[in-house]
């Protein structure tokens, strides 16, 4: 049974706690609002550059060729996983470490390429080897996806790796985040998007080589780009709800702790009076 003084040491040390919970919480909360509102904005740029890739593939038919779209044998495979750079956002880098984890096991060599310092972390003891490694804030989004898309298709290109898949966190909502896999190379150009056969064929100039050159460069940044934005509104979202629930179950046990402190100082004060009892009936007898 713990003492009254333990007990408030414990009550002091949870108000203490929900106090920096409840500072997250509000924290992760504005945050939130404008990651979700950039990556919201995003998205429908990245739609229609797949939407342009299709039109490209289908002008182009057969013919196409460039180092990013080359399909090879996958001796050498890569995978680049988007984590968070810090931690008490639940179980949200977990998952998407247990994702990447998944994907490495299907036989062929495989390395990581890490965004976020806690899947660094977490991978430390993983049998794969790390070719590169950033982390997901401190640079602006815009320049660390051009450094990330020159890396992987300088890798590609030059035959370092096969393949490219891409682990990242999908935002659906505040409640609903999702770990989702893409092949990010090589770029499968006829299959981005479905093209919409009431929409008048494009011409290109100088022709669709040349624009196909200058398009899939761009394409593959704003694909890591729009991932890089879906992960931090997913892992915001994740902490305003772990630190939601840590909030909420540091009151339930401040609540809890409290009645027991109480139970114990009236026991304390109800021994104190019996003991007197007792010593003034033993004076008189």
């Amino acid at each position: 049974m713990p003492t009254l003084r333990q007990l408030r040491d414990r009550v002091k040390s949870l108000k203490n706690t929900e106090q920096i919970t409840r500072a997250m919480k509000m924290i992760a909360g504005a945050k939130i609002r404008r990651a979700e509102m950039e990556m919201r904005a995003a998205r429908p740029y990245a739609a229609a550059i797949g939407e342009m890739l299709a039109q490209l593939a289908s002008a182009g038919g057969s013919g196409l060729n460039h180092p990013l779209l080359e399909a090879r044998e996958v001796k050498k495979r890569a995978i680049l996983l988007m984590t968070a750079d810090k931690g008490l956002c639940g179980a949200f880098n977990s998952n998407l470490v247990r994702a990447a984890l998944a994907a490495a096991r299907d036989g062929a060599d495989t390395s990581l390429y890490l965004v976020g310092t806690k899947g660094r972390v977490q991978l430390r003891r993983a049998p794969y080897p790390v070719a590169a490694e950033w982390t997901l804030g401190g640079t602006p989004f815009a320049e660390r996806a051009k450094e990330i898309a020159q890396r992987v298709s300088g890798d590609f290109t030059s035959g370092a790796v096969d393949s490219v898949t891409l682990i990242s966190s999908r935002f659906v909502s505040t409640m609903v985040q999702r770990p989702t896999s893409m092949q990010l190379l090589p770029i499968a150009a006829s299959s981005e998007a479905q093209r919409d056969p009431s929409k008048n064929s494009f011409e290109f100039e100088p022709d669709v080589g040349a624009v196909l050159a200058a398009l899939l460069p761009k394409y593959l940044e704003f694909t890591i780009f729009q991932a890089l934005l879906e992960t931090q509104a997913s892992e915001y979202a994740a902490r305003l709800i772990a630190m939601t629930n840590a909030t909420d179950n540091a009151g339930k046990l401040i609540d809890e702790i409290t009645l027991l402190m109480n139970k114990t100082r009236q026991a304390s004060i109800t021994k104190e009076i019996l003991e007197i009892v007792g010593g003034a009936e033993a004076l008189k007898g």
